[in-house]
């Protein structure tokens, strides 16, 4: 069995009322684990374990599934010429979702019911000493980079589908200027703003990419050694 269906918590699923979260990782379970010093990692079996069991669901207010999204943003990077390791960070940057186990059991979105999972951690502890900060620091910056690049880029916003539009409001709302530039400054703020422009297009019913294991295989060459 893999680690990410071994985990337990004994936090509070947010769930529907009424409702019972499936096993798997909970929200506060990498909270636990990094207050427990437990070390846990994710290997390319166990993502492609968890794309699998749990890429299925559909992608909160979209025309996609949570796999279709992750292809096509990995896609684009590639299309655009980006190296293995952006394009692994695109194809992992919504991995929190589906550590998320109780977002199996949502009725609605998570920003229909004014939840702001921060899933761009919630991997992270997962994926360190798997990928280094080339991978892991645009998953982790990638939503504040929305946030930048409303502030920053004229007609970003109405780019935006309805629930990023929501999310937004959940995760901050729109940088000020000094927010913004220190954003900026950051060394890994370029490929996450890279990263976020390529997800905000992955939403694309019916677009055609190559499989799961096409990227996998991208990711194993920066897996660290």
């Amino acid at each position: 069995m893999p680690a990410f269906m071994q985990v337990k918590s004994d936090a509070a699923p947010t769930v529907p009322r009424g409702g019972m979260a499936p096993r798997g990782l909970r929200h506060g379970d990498v909270i636990a684990m990094r207050e427990a010093g437990r070390s846990m990692t994710l290997d390319l079996a166990e993502i492609a374990r968890l794309f699998a069991e749990r890429g299925g669901v559909a992608y909160a207010g979209e025309p996609v599934s949570q796999l279709e999204h992750a292809l096509q943003c990995a896609w684009l990077a590639e299309q655009a010429g980006a190296g293995d390791a952006l394009v692994t960070a695109s194809l992992l940057h919504d991995l929190g979702h589906l550590l998320i186990a109780e977002h199996q059991t949502l009725s609605r979105s998570p920003t229909e019911l004014g939840i702001d999972d921060r899933h761009q951690y919630i991997a992270m502890p997962l994926l360190r000493g798997v990928f280094g900060a080339e991978v892991r620091e645009p998953i982790r910056l990638h939503v504040d980079a929305k946030r930048y690049l409303c502030a920053t880029r004229p007609g970003y916003f109405s780019r935006l589908s309805p629930d990023s539009v929501r999310s937004l409001a959940l995760q901050g709302g729109v940088m000020d200027d000094a927010a913004a530039q220190r954003f900026a400054e950051q060394r890994w703020a370029a490929d996450a703003v890279r990263l976020r422009l390529w997800d905000e297009e992955a939403k694309a019913q019916g677009r055609e990419t190559p499989p799961l294991k096409h990227f996998l295989e991208a990711a194993a060459l920066v897996m660290l050694r």
